[in-house]
């Protein structure tokens, strides 16, 4: 009797065709027997988790204070991820007297220390997932260990310790991400960069003056958009030297930081940066010289008032009406200046303000402006509209009905 191989071999050609529908479904069973066991694994996984997750929770309390030695879950990997996991998730939306505690609590029980080694130490994806943990700590003797981990070749590393420090928020992040940069030169994306170092500088920004002296190309800009952001009124005499700077956003930052400079140089300054052909530096010149609220600053910002900038425009018109002692004669000269784009940011910041009532009052109780001209700005005042645009709107009407005859 022949074997069923021999049969096989009888049937030619068609042989392999059935040996490979037969590794087939070989292959096919054993992918879904896999799937069915790694299912079944993780059913199994998750219940128990969650198992030990509520038996923790039962007694949070007296974990996060000592009284349940920590003996009796640090020793188990399964327990101490769980404890780890739910206290850095606890940060995200604790109060300052939680954090205090709950960082207490991470360095009694030693997981800061074991995250400082493994960041030092580790390579790899390892050490990517103990920089994020170690920045999610917040803890200050990490900020070294985060530091060496810039270093790291693996651009992955690197931006995971870059964001461990942004969330730090401290001056001593912001020197060590200084110091690379100094080192190494601009190694990571510009948007990460810049995001660690607004919430690291924003108490210190001084710290930025003497790299952005030294910085060339991008790093220059990326660290004059810091700076921008972050510049504060006491930075205002230091950042009088970049009123004249090739980069935009060293003038902004100039700009911002005149807002409150207790000092008679001020308007003039802001005065020239109004006229700069960088909208944005425009923007932020005319916004502090509504802060400072000076007589001088009228004139720039009525010609902010007339800007091709649609922003610059409604931030002047919003300078403009926070002179309440002389709305009057400021109306007069937005008006006579007859640009409608003007006048219409003029008169929607009026009624945002609510000071529309006001003007009008002024207006009528004037004894300078002969009558004419009352009504004149009177209609301008209730209709909001410049008469130029009557005249147009007519005209138009005009050949469009000349048009349908």
């Amino acid at each position: 009797m022949a074997s069923i191989f021999e049969k096989l071999w009888r049937l030619g050609p068609a042989a392999f065709v059935l040996k490979a529908i037969f590794a087939a479904i070989v292959t096919n069973g054993l992918l879904l027997a896999f799937i069915l066991l790694r299912r079944t694994y993780r059913k199994w996984y998750f219940a128990k988790r969650d198992a030990r997750v509520y038996e923790l929770r039962q007694r949070w309390d007296a974990l996060i204070s000592g009284e349940l030695p920590f003996e009796t879950w640090r020793r188990k990997p399964f327990d101490r991820q769980i404890v780890e996991t739910i206290v850095l998730d606890a940060f995200e939306a604790a109060g300052p007297e939680e954090s205090a505690r709950l960082l207490k609590f991470l360095r009694t029980s030693g997981l800061i220390e074991k995250r400082i080694f493994e960041a030092r130490q580790l390579t790899g994806w390892r050490r990517m997932r103990a920089l994020v943990a170690l920045g999610r700590t917040r803890a200050p003797e990490g900020i070294s260990a985060l530091a060496e981990g810039l270093r790291d070749s693996a651009l992955e590393t690197r931006l995971a310790a870059l964001r461990g420090l942004g969330r730090m928020a401290s001056p001593q992040a912001a020197e060590e991400i200084l110091a690379w940069l100094e080192d190494q030169g601009l190694t990571v994306p510009a948007l990460p960069l810049q995001s660690a170092l607004i919430q690291c500088c924003a108490e210190r920004p001084q710290l930025l003056l003497p790299h952005v002296q030294n910085a060339k190309g991008q790093l220059r800009e990326v660290l004059g958009r810091v700076l921008g952001d972050v510049a504060t009124p006491s930075l205002a005499l230091d950042l009088l030297q970049f009123v004249g700077d090739d980069l935009d956003e060293l003038r902004a930052a100039t700009a911002r930081a005149m807002s409150q400079w207790p000092s008679s140089l001020a308007p003039d300054v802001l005065n020239e940066l109004a006229g700069d052909p960088v909208w944005f530096v425009r923007l932020r010149a005319i916004v502090s010289l509504g802060k400072l609220s000076d007589r001088r600053a009228i004139p720039s910002l009525l010609r902010g008032l007339m800007d091709s900038n649609r922003l610059v425009r409604l931030r002047a018109a919003e300078a403009l009406v926070g002179f309440n002692a002389e709305m009057l004669p400021i109306f007069e000269q937005v008006a006579a200046a007859q640009d409608r784009y003007g006048m219409h940011a003029y008169l929607a910041a009026l009624e945002n303000a609510d000071l529309r009532g006001k003007l009008e009052v002024e207006l009528q109780a004037s004894t300078r402006i002969n009558e004419e001209e009352k009504n004149r700005l009177q209609n301008v005042l209730q209709a909001g509209r410049l008469p130029m645009e009557d005249d147009a709107i007519a005209e138009r009407v005009t050949k469009n009905t000349a048009g349908l005859r």
